[in-house]
């Protein structure tokens, strides 16, 4: 369910925060879904307990799951959260464009930039989901 990269510059709870928000974009995981608790997710992926609940420490500030206590912790009924993420993201990737554009890059170079991105972003999918 989730993997992590221990050679990553990006630090474990957050690699672990990014593939809770994709697994909960992509409706893999559920509103009202109950999480794997820290003690079995730490467990199966092999680290400190204490880097899981960092991680859904942040994924319970930024709303995307919610904890009751004694039972564990769920995602966020609210899809709002998501939608404000995506256009967060959607407002990055159109600033990247600008920064190129005023850069001289030419509208070809940068679509083909944008499949090249793509291109790169479903193989490594394919490559997650092989392993």
């Amino acid at each position: 369910m989730i993997h992590f990269d221990p050679n990553s510059v990006k630090p474990i709870y957050e690699q672990i925060v990014d593939q809770f928000i994709k697994l909960i974009g992509n409706q893999v995981l559920k509103p009202d879904e109950q999480l794997p608790s820290v003690r079995e997710l730490a467990s199966s992926v092999r680290i400190n307990p204490n880097t899981i609940q960092r991680a859904y420490k942040l994924l319970e500030s930024r709303n995307y799951i919610y904890s009751v206590p004694g039972k564990g912790n769920f995602v966020s009924p609210n899809q709002t959260v998501l939608s404000a993420e995506i256009s967060r993201a959607e407002k990055r990737f159109k600033n990247s464009i600008l920064e190129l554009k005023k850069l001289g890059v030419g509208n070809s170079h940068i679509v083909e930039l944008t499949h090249m991105t793509l291109k790169g972003v479903e193989n490594h999918a394919k490559n997650t989901i092989l392993e």
